[in-house]
């Protein structure tokens, strides 16, 4: 009933025929760039964004007065304009920000690429910059009453009041209606956490580098919100990431190999919270990530068995598992199945998955990191590279409006 109901909602808001080349394989990132990742940089954000900005256009083989173009999350913390002064940008012809935190994190590019691909700018930075561990956390509560004054989402207004005021506890409903629904054992959940852990340990720039994991441990560690356990939770980073975006055309006098935007899609479907959308007919999954999915596939012309690699946005392990089943990885109540052992999810298995260690290992940088780690792989210099890699299916945050791409080398 809920794919019967989706797909006819999807099929009836279809849009008349429009030229998505205007995007499609036209547009591509062509410079990644990144701080190191930490749990107290010692820095301010607007110093972390300048380094990344730096590294990836150094990456792309530019120069600071290349750059016409910058996007980034309506949260950042960093002023633009003392941004732009910062760097030495001589004009800014284009500037936006997207809204809903780690939700955004694919849009900042489709939004980037429709410039360039438009004329608007001819090389546009998508950066995020934050010092999530040792300063501003937006998984406490006071940090929300501080979002909701800035940008009032009046359905907080029902939560807030009983102390349900933190992202884990949002999830914790419906990742356990899920668990009830489709009869998940709890001790059965683990092995994408401690997958991901595999991936950290071979990536020097993971906050879990050198910090292995078993499974015993996974079971050992301390329930947070039921049934997430702390292993199931991302990590608080320092730290920033910056892509550079222009056309197919310039990309081929880049620097490094280009990665081409092959679909971009975002969406905000009907009865959507930030991650506390339980009013829904059906609560135990993501439709805003099924309906990104079904745009994602029809304009790339690609399906779930073309993608070689997956990088999806886990905020918490049942977020990235749940998704699975979204996207059409597996059956609605297989994500658990889908993972268990670890095979299928590891670097020579059917889904590579997260291959950097994701959010849950390698950092939380409001999912930049998991663009940058797409890129990386289909350029063949990931540190664990998935051979051959030829696509690569990036999605934002699960829970509240999202985004996503399919990228391709």
């Amino acid at each position: 009933m809920l794919d019967e109901y989706r797909t006819k909602s999807y099929q009836a808001h279809l849009r008349p025929a429009v030229d998505e080349n205007l995007i499609k394989d036209n547009v591509a990132i062509i410079g990644i760039g990144q701080t190191a990742f930490s749990r107290n940089s010692q820095r301010d954000e607007l110093d972390l964004a300048c380094e990344a900005i730096k590294n990836a256009v150094d990456d792309a083989g530019l120069s600071i007065s290349d750059i016409d173009g910058l996007e980034a999350l309506t949260l950042d913390r960093v002023s633009m304009p003392t941004l732009i002064g910062s760097l030495g940008i001589p004009n800014l012809r284009f500037t936006s920000e997207v809204s809903f935190g780690g939700g955004g994190a694919c849009a900042t590019v489709m939004h980037a690429a429709a410039a360039v691909a438009t004329g608007l700018a001819d090389y546009v930075v998508c950066y995020r910059s934050l010092n999530e561990a040792s300063g501003h956390r937006y998984g406490r509560g006071d940090g929300y009453a501080e979002y909701l004054s800035k940008a009032p989402t009046l359905h907080y207004g029902y939560y807030f009041p009983y102390g349900f005021l933190t992202p884990l506890a949002w999830a914790g409903m419906y990742a356990r209606r899920w668990m009830h629904e489709y009869g998940i054992k709890l001790d059965n959940t683990g092995w994408y956490s401690l997958v991901l852990r595999e991936y950290a340990q071979k990536n020097p720039n993971a906050i879990f580098y050198g910090k292995p994991m078993t499974y015993q441990d996974y079971l050992d560690a301390p329930m947070i919100v039921e049934p997430l356990r702390l292993f199931d939770c991302c990590v608080d980073t320092d730290g920033a990431v910056a892509l550079v975006v222009t056309t197919a055309d310039r990309a081929r006098d880049a620097k490094q190999s280009p990665a081409y935007i092959m679909a971009a899609a975002q969406s905000i479907p009907i009865e959507t919270e930030i991650q506390t959308s339980y009013n829904r007919p059906i609560v135990s999954g993501l439709p805003e990530t099924w309906y990104v999915g079904q745009e994602l596939y029809r304009i790339s012309g690609l399906g779930p068995g073309d993608i070689d690699v997956a990088e999806l946005y886990d905020p918490f392990s049942f977020g990235g598992i749940i998704q699975l089943e979204e996207l059409g990885f597996c059956g609605r109540g297989e994500g658990v199945d889908f993972c268990e052992g670890g095979d299928r999810i590891r670097v020579d298995g059917e889904l590579p998955l997260n291959t950097a260690g994701g959010l849950l290992s390698e950092a939380y940088i409001h999912g930049f990191n998991l663009i940058a780690e797409a890129v990386r792989q289909l350029r063949g210099t990931a540190t664990s590279q998935v051979a051959g890699a030829e696509t690569a299916l990036v999605t934002a945050g699960p829970g509240l409006p999202t985004s996503g791409l399919i990228l391709r080398k």
